[in-house]
């Protein structure tokens, strides 16, 4: 493979130019403040007469100023890192035509102050981080709990397990506190106070929320577009104190676990109320005794598979059998020997409701161990 040619780089005269100098004193200095984004944001506005805007990876505006001098430019910024490329956000510049040759030099600038922010961040982060693992672990003083103010937990988790190898472990570590230090982000720029920590294979946030639906589907679209890979959250309900943090950690993880899509969330009080029975093995028999009458069939779960795929289709049977490749007559002869094995007819309503539940209750026990389903042929 050819190795890859070196940038072009300026003519040294270029460099030399009266201004230049003084242009990346200037936004060296922006990005080095204590607000990086608004004070590079209004020294481009100052210097171009124009307009120029950053923000978050998940649409935010974090700091503007100026006004539109020209057509609005938007450059995607990001960086590479151990989990991968990171999108931080996005600038936006509309300045006069002799000053659009400074948008990559602006976008460079724009990168770092993003990247300052999340350093400056970071150890903020790790006192929120000491204080929500001491709650979460039963080890907070009690006059800390005396809190009032309502809270609620959401739970995150990668969608796919680490590839073998300290590498591969390694990358996922730095993922999830990316994770976590991008969900306290989007707390914070709300002007919601918030905590977050790393626990095992998950990140985890405390936040006092205001319009808890709102910032559940907010939170979890400001994580998918600040990575790569597919995340899955949970979140529990609203908790009237920050006692409640455990009884919250725990309706989020029951949320995380009901979600099983690989890119979407489910909160607590969305749940499928038959979860707790489903998950909890308590219709294990209802699950054996199905199974092992329709085992006796003989057939290599053809029967079974077609009856799965019957309950989940709600149009008519020539439709199903198009779908499963089959002769109606087919189909209908599969669903009748269904019938005898479990001695009922697919009309009854207390048939339907058990077979319901038995395959649901098959489908999470598959789902856990990572077995497939079943093949209609």
């Amino acid at each position: 493979m050819p190795a890859p040619s070196a940038p072009e780089l300026p003519d040294a005269a270029l460099l030399a130019l009266p201004g230049v100098a003084a242009l990346l004193s200037a936004l060296r200095g922006a990005v080095a403040s204590a607000q990086p984004e608004r004070e590079l944001t209004a020294l481009l506005a100052r210097l171009t007469g124009g307009f120029a805007e950053i923000r978050a990876s998940w649409g935010d505006v974090v700091a503007s100023a100026g006004r539109a001098a020209g057509p609005p430019v938007t450059l995607r910024l990001s960086h590479g890192d151990a989990s991968g490329e990171r999108h931080v956000g996005t600038l936006t510049l509309a300045v006069p035509g002799a000053w659009a040759a400074l948008a990559p030099v602006a976008a460079e600038y724009a990168l770092l102050a993003r990247l300052q922010s999340a350093a400056a961040g970071a150890a903020r982060r790790r006192v929120g981080e000491r204080t929500l693992d001491a709650l979460l672990s039963g080890t907070a003083p009690e006059d800390r709990l005396e809190d009032p103010e309502p809270v609620a937990v959401a739970v995150a988790a990668l969608a796919r397990p680490p590839a073998p190898g300290a590498v591969a472990r390694h990358a996922q570590a730095h993922a999830l506190d990316v994770l976590a230090a991008v969900g306290e982000g989007y707390f914070l720029e709300r002007g919601l106070a918030a905590h977050s920590t790393v626990r095992g294979e998950r990140a985890v946030w405390l936040w006092h929320p205001a319009d808890l639906e709102r910032e559940a589907q907010g939170l979890h679209a400001a994580l998918t577009a600040s990575t790569a890979r597919d995340v899955r959250l949970g979140v529990s309900g609203k908790h009237p104190g920050i006692r409640h943090t455990r009884t919250a950690e725990r309706e989020a993880r029951h949320a995380l676990a009901a979600t099983r899509q690989e890119r979407a969330f489910t909160t607590y009080h969305a749940m499928d109320p038959l979860y707790a029975l489903l998950a909890g093995g308590a219709l294990s028999t209802l699950r054996d005794q199905v199974r092992a009458r329709l085992a006796l069939l003989g057939d290599g779960g053809r029967v079974e598979a077609t009856l799965r795929a019957y309950l989940g289709f709600p149009g008519p049977l020539p439709d199903l059998a198009r779908r499963l490749n089959i002769h109606v007559n087919t189909l209908r002869y599969r669903l009748r020997r269904a019938e005898e094995a479990l001695g009922g007819s697919l009309h009854d309503p207390a048939l339907l409701a058990r077979l319901y539940l038995a395959f649901e209750a098959e489908g999470r026990r598959e789902e856990e161990a990572g077995a497939p389903g079943g093949v209609v042929e």
